[in-house]
């Protein structure tokens, strides 16, 4: 990496300390891993604050324009001067990856990103091409020959009846072809490409999108694997404290064989969930290695360390979501482009009703030396040239022309039904990406006040069980219900985090600068 890179990283690892030190963290329960979900889940909002914060913040230097480019525009200007990268993605199994990191990797190695790159780069070059129509033709021609002909004569001037005729020609040329008037039809196609170009950095951009999408949910999926595997581990404890209790109760003659083979059969259930808990975070793993680009593996470690709370309320109404999904998202910029370029056809292919007036010149030095066979011939060197202006209107084609311009007018007609179809899509997503995040917010509250409730519930019955108040069945009782609000805490936190990555996805911010669309309860944007 360049040295530039590296002092934009270090610029954005210290706003990120910063940033955590004045965010207030949301109340905790008394399970001891919770504290570590919330740092590892508020992974991505913190990226977004990188993200916002600084244009630069991932692939500078590789050149990856999704990175730094804002705009279609912008980035296919980027991608018109830089080339991707070809090499295969790697991870180093000994150290822990940022999301950013991870993302970084995936955009640069992911054959989609390099595919739409060099469409990007071709839009580009088209539209050179379509601007190009309104300079002048210039070419150089140089020929040279020599031919032998015969030519009849009247006897009397020629003893055989005829003559024989060589001619050396040697003759250097500049032609010139240029188009003065076409009643818009060179307008229309540079628009065209204009469009088109602008299309195909959108389609770039929400490429990049997507993948750094898929690459977030991958690595929250195995947060989320990696606290599920904590829970277990945390189920199999208290699982084993029980069948402490009961067996401690046996041997003081108040209680049961049945009691502690229960409580056996409890702890050996806990068991298979840690080993059901272990495979699932090896296989989250291998999903997130293959997400990023490299060779799908269980060998990748992730660094959920930053300490942030989670995101508890909107910034924006839904109507304001909905609005800023219309204009800001990459796929309906690209289809309002072709909407345009297709408009540009319809121009294109009227135009082609219209007279053309071009203008063509050409000028050469012609050198002869003619030979006969009797008598004498000139020779001649001169300066030779010809100028034609002209006007040139199809009058009859065949039906050519009308078929063209109703093609073009059914592109139109379908670009449009797309553009409608699009809107309803993205209208559809931002309410359901939106209803999502706050029914998750609210069964994240549920959720952590059931386990405050299911431990509280388990150390009195295990108190009240030592004490003979209770029997091992209340015990067991509250020990599966404290294992499952365990696992509903995680699946609620997931789902949370999931929730906001969407709702920021489906809106078009993703990667980009705006401000998010969520916030913490003390008022801090992620």
């Amino acid at each position: 990496m360049s040295d530039q890179h590296h002092r934009l990283k270090g610029h954005a690892s210290r706003k990120s300390s910063r940033l955590a030190q004045v965010m207030v963290p949301c109340n905790t329960s008394s399970y001891s891993q919770q504290e570590g979900l919330f740092r590892a889940y508020a992974a991505f909002f913190l990226l977004a604050i990188l993200l916002a914060c600084t244009p630069y913040s991932h692939g500078q230097a590789q050149g990856q324009c999704a990175g730094i480019a804002t705009t279609p525009a912008a980035a296919v200007d980027c991608a018109r001067h830089t080339v991707p990268l070809d090499k295969e993605a790697t991870l180093d199994p000994l150290r822990s990856y940022s999301l950013a990191e991870l993302i970084d990797i995936a955009e640069i190695n992911n054959p989609q990103t390099h595919i739409l790159w060099e469409r990007a780069r071709q839009a580009a070059e088209r539209l050179g091409i379509a601007r190009s129509a309104y300079f002048p033709v210039l070419a150089g021609i140089a020929a040279a020959g020599d031919s032998r002909s015969i030519e009849p004569f009247p006897e009397p001037l020629a003893l055989r009846g005829y003559v024989m005729v060589e001619a050396p020609v040697a003759v250097p040329e500049i032609t010139l072809n240029y188009l003065i008037f076409d009643f818009g039809k060179r307008e229309a196609e540079v628009d065209a490409a204009k469009a088109q170009k602008i299309a195909a950095g959108a389609n770039f951009i929400r490429a990049n999108q997507e993948i750094a999408f898929r690459v977030a949910t991958s690595y929250y999926r195995l947060l989320t694997a990696q606290e599920r595997l904590t829970a277990a581990q945390e189920t199999l404890k208290t699982a084993q404290t029980t069948q402490d209790a009961a067996e401690a109760q046996l041997n003081n003659g108040r209680s049961t064989l049945p009691d502690v083979l229960n409580a056996k059969a409890e702890t050996s259930q806990a068991v298979f969930d840690l080993e059901s808990a272990d495979g699932d975070e090896k296989i989250a793993r291998v999903l997130l290695t293959e997400a990023v680009g490299a060779e799908p593996s269980p060998d990748i470690k992730i660094d959920g360390q930053e300490k942030t709370p989670l995101p508890q309320t909107l910034t924006m109404s839904i109507d304001a979501l909905i609005d800023r999904a219309i204009a800001d998202r990459p796929d309906l910029m690209a289809q309002a482009s072709e909407i345009r370029a297709a408009d540009q056809e319809v121009r294109v292919a009227k135009s082609e009703y219209l007279p053309s007036i071009g203008l063509t010149a050409n000028g050469a030095q012609t050198s002869l030396w003619p030979t006969v066979d009797s008598g004498k011939v000139g020779q001649a060197s001169e300066p030779t040239w010809a100028v034609q202006l002209g006007v040139e209107w199809r009058l009859f084609d065949g039906g050519a022309r009308k078929n063209s311009l109703a093609i073009a007018q059914s592109k139109g007609r379908e670009a449009r039904d797309e553009m409608r179809e699009k809107k309803d899509t993205a209208t559809r997503e931002v309410w359901t990406a939106y209803i999502g995040f706050r029914t998750a917010i609210r069964k994240q509250q549920a959720a952590q006040a059931l386990l405050e409730s299911a431990n509280s519930s388990y150390s009195a019955s295990l108190d009240a069980y030592k004490y003979g108040v209770k029997n091992l069945i209340d015990v067991v009782t509250a020990e599966k219900q404290l294992a499952q609000a365990r696992l509903s805490g995680v699946a609620a936190r997931s789902e949370l985090m999931l929730q906001a990555v969407d709702l920021e996805f489906v809106t078009g911010n993703l990667l980009r600068k705006q401000q998010p669309a969520t916030q913490t309860l003390d008022g801090q944007k992620p």
